[in-house]
């Protein structure tokens, strides 16, 4: 299974937003990070300066969002979605979508139930529960 490190994860959205901006091509899981890092503006300078961000600590403590655990959440949310996994997870973003209209309002809201069940599976030291995941969603 592949598991990059934090830098590894950040030098790729670095590297991606570098190769879009040089208007090169992009491949493969390229192309779904350039749709969300386009969704996200207030990110763009980060993205432009590895030199000041490749290191940089995000806390909660700091009331600032980590911009490169976001952009991957999304990430993961178009695969999910892509795939229908966990099974039934597009149902719930189609109805999350058609209630409220916006498709990256509802993403936001899967992004935090998704954030949740991440947050759950670390602290407890098990698997993501799909369950738990997919309940948060209808509860939206």
């Amino acid at each position: 299974m592949f598991d990059p490190s934090r830098e590894q994860v950040r030098q790729f959205f670095f590297d991606t937003w570098r190769k879009y901006r040089a208007g090169g091509p992009p491949e493969g899981l390229e192309t779904i990070a350039i749709e969300v890092v386009l969704l996200h503006p207030e990110y763009h300078h980060v993205l432009e300066d590895p030199d000041r961000f490749l290191d940089r600590e995000y806390g909660p403590e700091d009331g600032e969002t980590n911009p490169f655990l976001h952009l991957s959440l999304h990430v993961a949310i178009e695969e999910q979605l892509a795939i229908d996994q966990p099974s039934g997870i597009r149902t719930q973003f189609d109805r999350l979508h058609a209630r409220g209209g916006d498709r990256h309002d509802a993403l936001h809201v899967v992004l935090e139930c998704l954030a949740a069940t991440v947050w759950r599976a670390q602290r407890d030291r098990a698997p993501p529960d799909e369950r738990a995941y997919l309940e948060c969603l209808r509860r939206h």
